[in-house]
């Protein structure tokens, strides 16, 4: 019987996308990549604890679950993030931030300033722009500022990011205009923090990164694992946990976020098994196993 694996999910290195497993292994994930594997027959999924520690109960998660925590592991996981605002005395400095994501998907975040675009690759960025950088409360205080005035959110769900993916506005100028806007608009404001530098429009796009450029739409995806089904297409683009496959049936997007906390093996290059939810106007994908 093949060896199992337990994904510890998607990375990105300045090479692209990087499969990441438990123990410390990893899958580099260059374009035409056969991506292959069966979830173990029989097996549940366990949570996969919170802050680098086992869960304690070792307990059973939904396969629907993005986070694959149980509840006391995932208030722990809160109770530590800077995004939730749990945490005041990070002294380190951060960036302030505007995400584009598709026409009229524009949000506004912060991020470790030593952490670089890893964030803005991590939440499937097209194109993004900083705003200022400063210590971690001016930096809160002026996201909130900008969310406020400009009236874009600090968060998008992945679907609606999935949704316009393969439809982008082709050029990067295109893709940067809104936020070109929005970023006069928001260094125009009153009321910054003092100790929050502000930075000028300087436009990255990650289209060429992600694997975008004619990228075919995608049919549908993934909506969970389950013990015994099989994952199965050819790797034709990714961005941030996503992995676009494609499948005899069209391509389908996979959150890798969903494989956590499973058992995995490797697989033939079989079919795809596993329950996918179509997309509107998408006749390709049944909702359901095949």
């Amino acid at each position: 019987m093949a060896q199992a694996w337990e994904c510890a999910g998607l990375r990105w290195s300045v090479d692209g996308p990087v499969l990441a497993w438990k123990g410390g292994r990893s899958s580099a994930l260059p374009w035409g990549k056969r991506v292959a594997f069966e979830v173990a027959e029989g097996g549940v999924r366990t949570c996969v604890g919170a802050r680098g520690h086992a869960c304690p109960a070792r307990a059973v998660v939904s396969g629907r679950s993005t986070g694959a925590r149980c509840e006391e592991c995932a208030r722990l996981d809160r109770a530590h993030s800077v995004a939730t605002d749990t945490i005041a005395d990070d002294p380190r400095p951060y960036h302030v931030y505007l995400a584009w994501f598709g026409p009229g998907m524009v949000k506004v975040g912060i991020t470790a300033f030593e952490r670089g675009s890893a964030r803005l690759l991590e939440q499937g960025a097209i194109c993004f722009s900083w705003l200022g950088a400063g210590p971690l409360m001016a930096a809160r205080r002026t996201e909130e500022l900008l969310r406020a005035a400009l009236r874009v959110p600090d968060r998008i769900p992945y679907a609606e990011k999935r949704a316009v993916r393969s439809a982008l506005p082709v050029t990067a100028a295109e893709r940067a205009a809104e936020i070109g806007e929005l970023h006069g608009r928001a260094v125009a404001l009153g009321g910054w923090p003092e100790s929050l530098e502000r930075e000028p429009f300087r436009p990255v796009d990650h289209a060429g990164v992600f694997g975008l450029g004619g990228l075919p739409a995608a049919v549908g995806e993934v909506s969970e694992l389950v013990a015994g089904s099989v994952v199965s297409g050819e790797l034709v683009a990714a961005a941030g946990p996503d992995l676009h496959l494609a499948t005899e049936g069209g391509v389908v997007v996979l959150d890798t976020r969903l494989m956590t906390g499973w058992e995995l093996r490797p697989a033939g290059s079989g079919g795809l098994t596993v329950p996918v939810r179509e997309f509107k106007g998408s006749a390709s994908v049944q909702d359901g196993l095949f």
